[in-house]
């Protein structure tokens, strides 16, 4: 994956979590209230939003620190989109994989830390 390719993937995931937020917000906000998975809703928002902005920053170093990058992005991807999941149906057997994605957003954050990249 190439640093334009990055970007790419960083500016979809920021725009993905502007447009669930607002759908959440704006289309689902009475579903989510009876169903009382609002907050559910809205944490995956919040996690959702902040690394994609992490994941932008990211992709302007050099080099691409690709494999905190691929962590961040997967762990996003499980744990909002699990959330997602659960706040849409209810289903409580999602919540489990929700601590798996942010296993892997932690990795993705110590490998920056102190991976060959962070200097």
């Amino acid at each position: 994956m190439n640093s334009r390719s990055v970007k790419r993937v960083a500016g979809l995931m920021g725009f993905a979590g502007v447009l669930l937020g607002a759908f959440g917000a704006h289309f689902l906000r009475g579903m989510l209230d009876k169903s009382g998975t609002t907050q559910i809703w809205q944490t995956a928002v919040l996690y959702h939003l902040v690394h994609a902005v992490v994941l932008l920053v990211v992709s302007g170093w050099r080099p691409v620190p690709r494999i905190a990058f691929g962590l961040i992005l997967g762990g996003v991807l499980l744990f909002s989109g699990s959330l997602y999941a659960l706040a849409l149906t209810n289903v409580k057997w999602l919540g489990a994989i929700t601590p798996l994605g942010g296993l892997l957003m932690l990795a993705g954050w110590l490998i920056l830390a102190f991976g060959k990249e962070a200097g």
